[in-house]
Order: C-alpha cells, then structure tokens, then sequence
C-alpha cells in the first residue's frame, strides 16, 4: 500500500498522529456520559453532536473505502462510528421521552435517509475517478457546515465573557488534529481531506485566542440581568391598598379572601425565578461536534 511505502513517511506520521489525536478528541466527552449514567439522566444535554458526528464518521469512512490507500482514514473513523453509537445508545437510555423521539427521529432523518440516499446514488450511477470526487466533495460540505457549528460558542464566548462554555484543552487538540489532517490530506494530494482543516485550524486559533482573552475575564451572566428584570417587574406591581379594601367593607363585599396582588405576582416571579435559576444551573457546557476532518 502507498500509505506504508517508505517513500511517504512523512505521510505515515500525520496519518497516525491524526488518529491518535483524534481518539482524544472523540473521547472528549466520556466524563459528561460518566455524568449521565451516573444521574440516570441527559440533565439538558442535547443529541445533536453525538448523531452529526456519527454522520460524519459514516461518511469519510465510506469516502476511504473507495478512494482506497486510505487505512488510516477508515480506521479513525471506524472508532468514530463506534464511540458515538455507543455514545447516542447512553443518551438514548437515559432521555426523556420528547429527547428521545428527538434523537430517533434524527437518526432516521441522517442515517436511514440522507446517508443512505448519498450511498446509493453513488454507489450505483457513479463509478470510479467520479464517484470519488463527489462523494468527497459532499464530505468537504459537510465538514465545512459542522466546523462553523462552534461558532454559536465563539460568540457565546465574547457576550458572556466566559470562557466555560469553551474548553481550552478541546479547543487545543481541535486545532491539532485539523493540522494532522491537514498535512495527510496534503501529502496525499486529497484536497477533500486538506480544505476542511484549514477552517478548522483557523476556528481552534480564534478559540484559543478568545480563552487568552476572556480567560480572567468577569464573567457577564445573562442570569444576572433576568434576575433583576423580575425583581423590577415584581414591583411595578399595582398592591391593592387599604382602602380599596375599607371601601369594599363599606360596599358589603368579602374581601376575607382576596390575595392582595403584590403578594401574588411576588409568589408567581419567586417560582418563575426558581425555574430559571434551576435551568441555568442544569445548562450543560455546549458539546462541539466531533468532527475533525476525517474524524
């Protein structure tokens, strides 16, 4: 094969650092399922990345097949197919029935439908040099379309001043692989597998860029604004005064068991304010999806 021929070292080395690197990477999120399995509950994690990352592993696992000489592409991304099952298997069983329907229909959506309907198409009327390219091509869009996915962190980031939705050890070894894999895909002379990487270098650069200057930064919680919006609206609340109530006496009205407004309103915003407050403190840091090129 022409991925082991010693005249390519160089090609072996990013090859096999890009696997290593990229398994890192894949079992990034192991302590947030540890997390899960542990309280038996998704606790606001979404299946999204899990099922777009699955996607993306079938697909650049397909593409090595039949671009061949690519082992070390179809490796990483057989252990991509199998974390992420075994990832979308443990959310699956410990979601909600909503997340759960969610999460089937998405993998029917992804899976048994856009995927199997991309394998049959070029499968079968396609053959060769052309199949290759476009099967790649539609690699390249969607490794482009999940790379810009993170950029909703990015400017999570700059709005809250925190860097807790950005893990700066994720940021890093993203940045790694997507030169690993950038320099595979270059001394292979596979464009597919070098573009999506430059994008990906460049969003790990911003990211660790961001972390650098946000990183003592005090943070500007939405929270903190919600907070004070309900303690304002709790008292532009109109009370129902002494005597309103005098004259309703006078008036022969029972007022034994009116709540007074005030005291009502406070009642509703403290559950409200309870609500949101549970919410945010369940907010999970937001998982990127775990595409990294080939992986």
């Amino acid at each position: 094969m022409a991925l082991f021929d010693l005249h390519h070292p160089w090609l072996l080395v990013f090859g096999v650092l890009g696997n290593v690197i990229s398994i890192l990477v894949f079992l990034a999120p192991v302590p947030a399922f540890r997390r899960i399995c542990k309280e038996k509950s998704t606790m606001g994690y979404q299946s999204v990345p899990y099922v777009v990352a699955l996607f993306s592993s079938m697909l650049w696992m397909y593409y090595a097949f039949i671009k061949k000489n690519a082992i070390l592409l179809v490796s990483i991304n057989s252990f991509g197919c199998i974390v992420e099952t075994i990832y979308i298997t443990i959310f699956i069983l410990y979601a909600s029935k909503e997340s759960r329907r969610q999460t089937v229909r998405l993998l029917v959506l992804l899976i048994g439908g856009l995927y199997t309907l991309i394998f049959l198409i070029t499968l079968f009327p396609l053959n060769g040099v052309l199949r290759v390219q476009v099967v790649g091509w539609i690699c390249v869009t969607v490794a482009v379309g999940v790379f810009a996915a993170p950029l909703s962190i990015v400017f999570q980031v700059v709005r809250t001043k925190s860097v807790e939705f950005m893990p700066f050890t994720l940021s890093f070894f993203l940045t790694l692989s997507a030169i690993m894999w950038f320099g595979y895909g270059l001394l292979l002379k596979d464009l597919c597998i070098a573009l999506p990487n430059v994008l990906g270098f460049f969003l790990g650069m911003i990211q660790m860029l961001l972390y650098g200057i946000y990183r003592n930064a005090k943070p500007s919680i939405d929270l903190e604004k919600k907070v004070c919006e309900l303690v304002i609206n709790s008292e532009q609340i109109h009370p129902l005064d002494s005597e309103d109530i005098n004259s309703n006496d006078e008036q022969g009205i029972n007022t034994a068991g009116v709540v007074p407004v005030s005291v009502a309103n406070n009642n509703d915003n403290e559950e409200r304010l309870g609500e949101q407050l549970a919410q945010v403190n369940l907010q999970p840091l937001q998982t990127p999806v775990l595409v990294v090129c080939a992986a």
